[in-house]
């Protein structure tokens, strides 16, 4: 295979010889002189003065003396020129999105040269277009179609805010024209048209050669025009015969042929008969896009395609498998050619950035000067912050076990690195700027006390710190006034859109690029990936201020150009290959079916080659969920009987509570993980909100607290002591928040100084938690005179089984006894903070029952068992199971005793001895080793399952 450019060097050497020195060849990228250049030195007998090698973008710059600003300053500039024609008072963050497409159409119109006064011609006074000789009757027709909408009878307040801002569009072109120019500036369209439309533009080449152009806006074919009519200009077109006729790849070229002939003659088939010469093609359908990536590397150890380096091509139509390419390259592969850069916000740089910006919105309490634990913990926790200081385990420790969740800066400013992380901010009227010096003030940091010598680091590093302070030099010099909101999404955009280069020589080896980098480049061996729909064509937005009709009939870009320019560059790079291979997504997502790309279609129907078609299967097939049982080996049994047994264990008092009991009928193996495993799920909590474990520990301590300090005088519990504090608000505020402090802050020391802030979520648990304890109390009310026996209390007794002796039990919230005809009643009060409203069981046995279990029948284990150990110490009186669901306890005659079927539990006694037998039988079931840790049959629980 010979390349197009060896043809091109061929032709040059031969007619300007190898003194080229007076001669500039003009790319459309940058990247293709570096292959052009070699085959020169390679084709010359003798030493070479080589051309420049410039890209047209370049070209025009050099004959301009404004500089094309960067797109920021860009848009500040054109909110200025808006608001100052219109008189529209649209804030900067509004606009600045639509603000983009209204810079693109500007940039069209210029690089197309049309008449901005046209164009944007008032709706109203559309009529005149009769007056408008130079536009065919065609024209006048396609834009009448569209302007037929605006008639006056069919005006809304949609179109009349169209036309008022169509109307001063023209005004808004001009004056910000005229702004840019007296700073020296233009955006490149501007540009562009500035040096198109020179008279004495100094060209300092004797020759221009134009290589590999396809689509061709109207300033660059004026300067096209302006060169050749001086002598100085050729062209060397890339094309092939196969796609010049009827089909969109050749549109553009085919028009520009007749007016700048091409340098090599169009009639060798050698260079422009090549499509249809012999091929292997394969077309792959694959189930996702990482498969895809991941095939790269089957696909480079086949068919010698390693050992020929560079006439190998991967390219990428979804340029995000970058990185699983990379990671997939067989170790064979020596050297690679990436073209695409590593994208910015996949570095860790980038979630610094935003971890940073977090701290100060999310993360922050302005009010109160304190951020919050969670935003401290995330950027601490960050590689980049962590490796700053030895002092940042020891103080994320104390602020974690303190549970200080509103740390302040006298807690957090333990020395010089983490005083700049948290220094306060001045609050001036411009925050963003405050907010990027802060940022650029933690990038030098970071770059300075790191000591590593890791490449990507350092460049990603000094990326986003350059981006960082060009926004902040546009801030300080009032160029870009946003609030903090927008400036984040600001910083956001330009992060994703930056890349960092690789560095290294693009002649050699492997080559990895996107589809735009293979303009002008052959290769033998060509892997195409995520030729889809939406990437091939690009997913081309046609999003404008300007109405496809107007675009069509003044020549501006439509997305009809766009499809046929990527027609162009699929074509091309298959013309000259021998070896192509392209893979689709054929998967279906979110209900839309990944489609092949158009130009596959054209290829299977238009093309004479015959195409082999492949799927892509997964190594692994899908393995549905499904646990295994877990046998009790010796080491099992071990393991449980030193957990629980008496007579085994090492544990001082071994105790088997209910709880153990009701997760092994739940589910065996998740008894079997947290009990012989010792697997626990973390008790890390460093968010400030208030789950519903929480707020049933502080409820449950608040309770506790008031009814101690109601048992120091008296157990005996009398109507007037409720009486009087349901009038005093003060003293249950008071054991709120002292339960607050206990169970939220983890501050157990009474006598440690704090003091307690609470946020808006945390102050409604509050209220809510006070609603409760007065709910409790007018229960308890209507009870009293009562006496407490014991608030939060253990209860336990020895219990032997045929496989177990051990100690049962655990703690009662409160143990009470009240009197009634019948005499003294003693009931087992658990308390329930929950919205759940419990079914009562039909007997004992539904307690032991499967089915029963999501009728909370671990409520009745655990009751019924501690009323039972009560019992035995208490056995000439009443003992009753009850369960106090405070949300529901202000219905008419509530009792929270438990019952089966319609009958309250007025005593244990009767059921005693069928509970024990179920019990018995239940706990020698756990502990017998011929008995599996089985899953559970019911396959909803594993759905919020820990272990699962």
């Amino acid at each position: 295979m010979k390349t197009f450019l060896e043809y091109v060097a061929q032709d040059i050497i031969r007619k300007h010889g190898t003194n080229l020195s007076r001669i500039a060849v003009v790319f459309p990228n940058k990247r293709a002189s570096l292959f052009l250049n070699e085959h020169l030195a390679r084709l010359s007998e003798r030493p070479i003065w080589s051309p420049a090698y410039i890209t047209i973008s370049d070209l025009f710059r050099q004959h301009s003396e404004r500089t094309v600003a960067d797109p920021i300053k860009l848009i500040c500039e054109l909110h200025k020129s808006f608001i100052l024609q219109t008189g529209i008072d649209e804030t900067l963050d509004h606009f600045y999105s639509w603000g983009q497409l209204l810079l693109a159409d500007f940039d069209d119109l210029d690089k197309n040269m049309a008449d901005a006064d046209h164009v944007f011609a008032n709706l109203r006074d559309i009529h005149e277009l009769d007056d408008v000789s130079y536009l065919s009757e065609q024209q006048k027709a396609v834009i009448r179609q569209f302007f037929s909408n605006f008639s006056e009878e069919h005006n809304s307040q949609l179109k009349e805010r169209f036309l008022k801002l169509w109307s001063h569009m023209a005004q808004i072109y001009h004056h910000f024209n005229q702004a840019l120019a007296e700073q020296q500036l233009a955006y490149e369209g501007a540009l562009y048209r500035e040096v198109a439309q020179r008279e004495d533009a100094d060209f300092e080449y004797d020759l221009y050669l134009f290589v590999g152009f396809n689509m061709v806006q109207r300033v660059e074919q004026r300067l096209f025009t302006i060169l050749k009519q001086q002598g100085k200009a050729r062209f060397y077109w890339d094309f092939d015969h196969y796609y010049m006729k009827g089909n969109e790849a050749g549109h553009f070229i085919s028009q520009y042929l007749a007016d700048f002939q091409n340098e090599l003659d169009i009639s060798q088939k050698e260079i422009y008969n090549q499509f249809t010469e012999p091929k292997h093609i394969t077309f792959i359908a694959a189930p996702t896009e990482n498969i895809q990536a991941r095939y790269a590397s089957q696909w480079l150890r086949e068919g010698g395609r390693i050992a020929d380096g560079r006439q190998t091509a991967v390219v990428m139509g979804n340029e995000g498998l970058l990185q699983t390419i990379i990671h997939c390259l067989p170790d064979e592969v020596d050297k690679v050619n990436i073209t695409t850069g590593y994208p910015l916000g996949q570095a860790p740089i980038a979630v610094l950035i935003t971890l940073l910006i977090t701290l100060r919105t999310d993360g922050y309490d302005a009010s109160r000067d304190r951020f919050r634990l969670h935003h401290v913990n995330m950027l601490l926790r960050h590689p980049y912050i962590n490796r700053l200081t030895d002092e940042i385990p020891q103080l994320m420790s104390m602020l974690n076990e303190r549970k200080v969740y509103y740390p302040g800066r006298e807690q957090l400013q333990v020395d010089e690195p983490t005083t700049l992380l948290f220094k306060p901010l001045p609050q001036d009227e411009h925050p963003a700027g405050a907010l990027l010096q802060y940022l650029s003030e933690v990038m030098q940091m970071v770059a300075r006390q790191s000591d590593t010598n890791d490449p990507l680091f350092q460049e990603s590093v000094f990326r986003a710190y350059t981006l960082i302070n060009r926004l902040l030099a546009l801030t300080e010099s009032g160029d870009l006034l946003v609030d903090i909101i927008t400036m984040q999404k600001l910083i956001g955009q330009l992060i994703q859109a930056t890349t960092i280069p690789f560095h290294g020589e693009p002649a050699e080896g492997l080559q990895i690029m996107g589809v735009l980098e293979t303009r002008n480049l052959d290769f033998r061996h060509v892997l195409l990936l995520s030729c889809n729909e939406g990437f091939l064509p690009k997913g081309v937005s046609d999003t404008s201020f300007i109405p496809y009709n107007i675009r069509k009939a003044y020549g501006l870009t439509t997305i009809d150009h766009k499809v046929a320019i990527y027609s162009y560059y699929f074509h091309r790079l298959l013309q000259r290959a021998e070896d192509v291979t392209i893979v689709y997504n054929n998967a279906t997502t979110d209900g839309q079916r990944g489609e092949m790309s158009r130009f596959l279609l054209q290829l299977m129907a238009e093309s004479p080659h015959t195409i082999v078609k492949k799927t892509l299967q997964a190594g692994q097939a899908f393995t549905p969920f499904h646990p295994q049982p877990v046998e009790k080996t010796d080491e099992v049994m071990q393991k449980l009987l030193q957990r629980f047994s008496s007579l085994h264990s090492s544990l001082p008092s071994p105790l088997l509570t209910p709880t153990a009991i009701n997760r092994y009928m739940r589910c065996p193996l998740q008894f079997y993980y947290n009990y012989v495993c010792g697997l626990r799920e973390p008790d890390i909590n460093d968010e400030d909100a208030i789950d519903n474990r929480i707020f049933g520990n502080i409820f449950h301590e608040a309770s506790r607290i008031i009814y101690t300090r109601l048992m120091q005088q008296s157990q005996r519990i009398m109507k007037s002591d409720l009486e009087r504090l349901l009038k005093s608000r003060v003293e249950i505020e008071q054991a709120v928040d002292e339960a607050f402090r206990t169970e939220l802050f983890q501050i157990r020391d009474p006598h440690a100084a704090f003091k307690m802030e609470l946020n808006g979520l945390q102050i409604i648990n509050r209220e809510v938690i006070i609603h409760y304890l007065r709910q409790l109390l007018t229960i308890d009310r209507q009870l009293a005179p009562f006496t407490i026996i014991s608030l939060e209390g253990d209860v336990m007794d020895n219990l032997t089984t045929e496989h177990l002796t051990t100690t049962i039990g655990g703690r009662i919230d409160r143990l009470d006894m009240i009197s009634d005809e019948q005499g003294d009643h003693i009931r087992i009060i658990d308390y329930k903070t929950g919205a759940a409203r419990l079914k009562p069981l039909a007997d004992v046995d539904a307690i032991f029952d499967q089915e029963s279990l999501s009728q909370h029948s671990d409520y009745y284990l655990q009751t019924f068992l501690y009323a039972l150990l009560v019992k035995r110490h208490y056995p000439q009186v009443r003992v009753s199971p009850a369960l106090l669901f405070i949300q529901h306890a202000g219905t008419a005659d509530y009792s929270p005793i438990l019952k089966f079927g319609s009958e309250a539990i007025d005593d244990v006694a009767p059921h005693a001895e069928r509970f024990e037998q179920l019990l018995h039988e239940q706990i020698d079931e756990i502990f017998n080793q011929h008995i599996c840790f089985t899953p559970t049959a019911d396959r909803a629980r594993c759905r919020l399952c820990p272990y699962r």
